[in-house]
């Protein structure tokens, strides 16, 4: 069963950073993609950044968080992390981890399984 649990999120002045976790079972791990996604307030929901986990690791970024946001992997597979750099008061969002068999279309893959979200204020 794919279980998927954030943490990491609070409040952060604007130019701090924040990491994210998002808890996976080692079975969800190795056959899912794997992604971040946001929601503000009255706005859609929007990618973040995805990761595909065959090995590859090959990940894709939304334009707004390029070169600011990081997701990778823990030495143990069984947690995935949102690095959040140099953060902007539009970073404030839910976000959402979210898993899927495949995300060959990276950020434009639709996906399934998702955890219930964590809370990222940032306040200038």
């Amino acid at each position: 069963q794919v279980q998927l649990v954030e943490s990491g999120g609070g409040s952060v002045q604007a130019g701090g950073s924040l990491r994210l976790s998002c808890a996976v079972s080692k079975y969800t791990y190795s056959m899912y993609c794997m992604g971040w996604f946001r929601q503000a307030p009255g706005k859609e929901r929007e990618g973040v950044a995805t990761v595909d986990a065959d090995g590859h690791g090959t990940t894709d970024y939304g334009d707004s968080v390029k070169g600011r946001f990081t997701i990778s992997f823990g030495n143990a597979k069984n947690t995935l992390y949102l690095e959040m750099n140099s953060l902007k008061p539009e970073d404030t969002a839910m976000y959402y981890c979210a898993a899927e068999l495949d995300c060959s279309d990276g950020l434009g893959s639709v996906f399934g399984y998702w955890g219930q979200g964590t809370q990222v204020t940032v306040f200038s």
